[in-house]
């Protein structure tokens, strides 16, 4: 048996800057541990990529999607911006809405895929 389609949405921002799956489970990750180092390791990345990430779209909007405080376990931490929260909420309705009006065409393909076994 085969996976279903899917459909995995990224916006091209601009030439250099892409907001998709990775970013959006960063910010989102973020949101749930209050640390950059903490979201990284949740998804497998260093916190050095977990930044990068972060600076990248922190450099493309208007105002940050998240701030970050230095200080260790007891006063450090990282917490999205009203920005980042509007990004992120943007992102999740754009996937949704993407994902329904899809939703008849992916059943069509999984109907004409090839059925592999495990």
């Amino acid at each position: 048996m085969t996976d279903a389609p899917k459909i995995e949405l990224r916006i091209s921002l601009d030439p250099e800057t892409l907001l998709g799956p990775g970013k959006a489970a960063l910010l989102q990750a973020i949101d749930e541990t209050g640390s950059i180092a903490a979201a990284g390791r949740r998804m497998g990345m260093s916190y050095k990529r977990a930044w990068y990430l972060i600076d990248t779209m922190n450099a493309y909007f208007t105002e940050p999607v998240v701030v970050s405080a230095k200080g260790g376990n007891s006063r450090g931490g990282a917490q999205l911006t009203s920005t980042g929260r509007k990004v992120l909420e943007s992102y999740r309705r754009m996937e949704k809405k993407t994902r329904s009006a899809i939703a008849g065409d992916l059943a069509k393909l999984a109907v004409l895929a090839v059925k592999k076994s495990r």
